[in-house]
């Protein structure tokens, strides 16, 4: 094992092609340099540099072994200046996971306004399901998310904590030339006829079952589409219709219109989540989310 000093004593003996000039660079003797040096080259297996008449220079070994410094000293000062800034409270790396329809619109608004702020901090974003970014939070390796109670309410995780950012109302996706494209209010009972898009994954309860069954009837087809998408284009093909979040209305397109609900049980309440001890940045990235859902706004098209 390489001592991080023998490698900053090899970088400065190889740049100044001198046991002396190294010993003054670095407020060391020049006993104590010869020293150094000679307990690495026992660690390297062998000798790193040529003695020359005046002064020395790498050899094959050395010049090996000079490479691998630079790039480890130069990794520990980028970790030293991030860290620095970090416990300052100004820049560093941001981890921010979100559900996949808080990535349309929500999160990247949020987000290119914490780049406008604060321009030093570092973005690193991933999208997941809820459990997943729960756990992401809880071992470390995220720094926020935004997360939501659907289907299965809000899991629990270890050093988390959670505050509700908004209530995400599930619309109807209607083609423009259906025949409640019009209404102000869409009783599901009306559709039952219809063949329903949903997720590719049907293994676990869902609110358009239990709505389904409120109004009395089972979906008598129902078709499942994994990304929004392909359920938008089922939609305006006249193939169905689809639950969509609010939060997904930004990319509904113009063929489609969005109806509210009369069963007002149709949503699902979406929070932020932080570790107990968050970096600065992301409560100031929690604070642009909220002020981002108040101005995200569905296209008035979609809804009339």
């Amino acid at each position: 094992m390489f001592e991080i000093d023998a490698l900053r004593l090899l970088v400065a003996v190889a740049e100044t092609g001198s046991f002396t000039k190294a010993a003054v660079r670095l407020s060391y003797t020049q006993s104590a340099v010869s020293r150094r040096i000679a307990t690495l080259e026992q660690q390297a297996g062998g000798p790193l540099f040529e003695r020359l008449p005046r002064g020395v220079r790498l050899n094959p070994a050395g010049r090996a072994l000079h490479r691998h410094a630079l790039d480890v000293l130069d990794r520990l000062s980028r970790a030293e200046r991030e860290l620095a800034v970090l416990h300052a409270g100004h820049g560093g790396l941001l981890q921010v996971g979100a559900f996949a329809t808080a990535n349309i619109s929500l999160v990247p608004a949020a987000l290119r306004a914490l780049q406008e702020a604060r321009p030093e901090v570092e973005i690193v974003a991933v999208e997941g399901p809820t459990d997943t970014l729960m756990r992401r939070l809880s071992d470390g390796s995220l720094d926020l998310a935004v997360v939501s109670d659907y289907p299965s309410g809000l899991p629990s995780a270890d050093g988390v904590t959670t505050t509700e950012l908004c209530d995400d109302e599930l619309l109807v996706a209607l083609r423009r030339g259906h025949r409640l494209a019009e209404a102000e209010t869409v009783d599901l009972g009306e559709l039952h006829d219809e063949a329903w898009l949903q997720g590719a994954y049907g293994d676990r309860p869902t609110m358009l079952a239990d709505a389904c069954a409120r109004a009395g009837f089972t979906p008598r087809k129902v078709i499942r589409i994994a990304e929004w998408t392909g359920k938008f284009g089922y939609v305006a093909a006249g193939l169905g219709v689809a639950l969509v979040p609010s939060l997904a209305a930004w990319a509904v397109p113009d063929e489609l219109v969005l109806r509210p609900l009369t069963d007002r049980a149709l949503h699902r309440t979406v929070h932020v989540a932080l570790p107990v001890t968050p970096l600065s940045a992301a409560l100031a990235l929690r604070d642009l989310l909220r002020a981002a859902r108040q101005v995200r706004r569905p296209h008035r098209d979609h809804l009339h």
